[in-house]
């Protein structure tokens, strides 16, 4: 039995903004502090995931923070050739400060400012909620660049994005910019279904964590996104029924090899890839889709 229109049609609003609005503007706030022990380095704050993305559903209260350094980067020179890479070599010295130092004084800024409320985690500063405020991960990071050209710093060619260290020394990549410019380019493709859409999925994979259906953790937010960008703008239709179904008759019959993540720069799909969905874990997620649509 399918689920109702109405459900789906209810599934489909944004959660509740303000108190992540108020939330964002406090922890923003704090980390912009001029007496901040970072302040005199240049850094970026912004939102990122759902929030960031318009895509919260009301059983989300986390608001992701990005708090970027901006005087240095790291980098992927991998695509260039060995000339290139001289000549990025010598163009590029070290800085004396980086992402170690950075996270560090972000970290005793969070706890100077909100106490014993803060955890520090193996990617994330984590300060929980009081009162109104909610909880809020803060991602110390930096300007990470992925080269495909370089001849001189002023002739470059690259993708720019953040990356973070994690506490065995595993450096992670994201592109936070391109998956939020992604979603909306492809949310007005589709007439303003995308997002929704994307709202209703996370909905449905809510209620089956909290019934026992899938365990959570299963099914991230950054990838049930990735996953229904590969559908086809066309097959969003003029209900969440049909939109739905066009997105299970994809997912469940299509080799998905070739699926991206939203902001294109990865295989959604791959073992071992701390950047993509490991393949035996979307596969339960679909199961149990499936099993919780028709058992409904």
């Amino acid at each position: 039995m399918a689920i109702p229109e109405e459900q789906l049609e209810v599934w489909s609003k944004q959660g509740s903004i303000s108190g992540s609005r108020d939330t964002y503007a406090a922890i923003k706030g704090a980390l912009e502090d001029a007496n901040a022990p970072y302040s005199g380095h240049g850094f970026s704050t912004f939102l990122q995931r759902s929030y960031g993305n318009d895509t919260n559903v009301w059983s989300e209260s986390d608001v992701d923070v990005v708090m970027r350094l901006d005087d240095a980067f790291q980098y992927d020179v991998d695509r260039l050739t060995d000339d290139s890479r001289a000549r990025f070599d010598r163009a590029y010295a070290g800085v004396p400060y980086g992402y170690a130092e950075f996270k560090v004084e972000v970290a005793s800024w969070m706890r100077a400012k909100y106490g014993n409320t803060v955890h520090v985690g193996t990617k994330a500063i984590r300060v929980d909620g009081n009162g109104n405020r909610r909880d809020a991960d803060v991602l110390p990071c930096m300007r990470f660049r992925r080269y495909h050209r370089f001849n001189a710093m002023y002739d470059e060619s690259y993708v720019e994005g953040i990356c973070f260290y994690r506490n065995d020394g595993l450096r992670i990549e994201n592109y936070p910019k391109q998956h939020a410019d992604n979603c909306t380019t492809k949310h007005q493709g589709t007439n303003g279904w995308f997002k929704p859409m994307a709202r209703v999925i996370k909905n449905m994979r809510n209620r089956m964590v909290s019934g026992g259906l899938i365990r959570d953790g299963l099914a991230p937010s950054y990838y049930i996104e990735g996953l229904l960008y590969n559908l086809p703008s066309p097959l969003f239709d003029h209900s969440f029924e049909r939109t739905f179904l066009q997105f299970w008759n994809l997912t469940s019959r299509a080799d998905k090899t070739n699926f991206v993540t939203a902001n294109e720069q990865f295989y959604l799909l791959r073992n071992g890839f701390p950047t993509s969905w490991e393949p035996a874990d979307c596969e339960d997620f679909l199961t149990a889709l499936a099993r919780f649509w028709d058992d409904w």
